[in-house]
């Protein structure tokens, strides 16, 4: 059962002089504060970027170690945690040679691929992965020209990145 809930127009609500009083006293607040005091309520985008908080998900990245390899093992994890599925992981034998020492990695992922139109940035990837390999920046400006750009390939993931960057 649906119940409608409705009131009566009055005569101030009909003429709509008071809404348009409460829009124009914001107007001229704004106008005041730029006008006289210089306060600036935009932010000129090109010269100023937006500050966000280091929970901010942005574009991914592979994090490599000193020697520049991936700490990818290709366990596959973050591709079976997507949501939208836009992780796709080949897998293959790393050489023994690539890894000297340190804990020996076994595979690493021949192609790694994110597209990132799929992507809902929501970080499930980031959590699940055991090596602490795929991480998401900080950087918001992902726009591209076209389609075939906006999937990223292991040589566009694979940068080192300080902190969150």
């Amino acid at each position: 059962m649906t119940i409608i809930v409705s009131r009566k127009e009055t005569f101030w609500d009909k003429i709509y002089l008071p809404a348009l009083a409460i829009g124009l006293k914001v107007t001229i607040k704004q106008f005041y504060r730029t006008l006289f005091r210089g306060e600036s309520t935009t932010i000129q985008y090109p010269e100023q970027k937006r500050i966000y908080s280091q929970r901010f998900r942005g574009e991914h990245f592979i994090s490599v170690d000193a020697n520049k390899t991936e700490n990818c093992t290709s366990c596959y994890l973050c591709q079976t945690v997507c949501p939208a599925e836009c992780i796709t992981i080949i897998a293959e034998e790393r050489p023994a040679e690539e890894n000297p020492y340190g804990v020996r990695k076994e595979k690493r992922p021949a192609r790694f691929d994110i597209d990132a139109l799929r992507c809902c940035f929501c970080g499930f990837c980031e959590e699940a992965c055991p090596k602490d390999a795929i991480k998401l920046s900080r950087n918001y400006e992902m726009a591209k020209l076209t389609r075939e750009d906006t999937i990223y390939d292991l040589d566009h993931l694979k940068r080192e990145v300080k902190g969150r960057g």
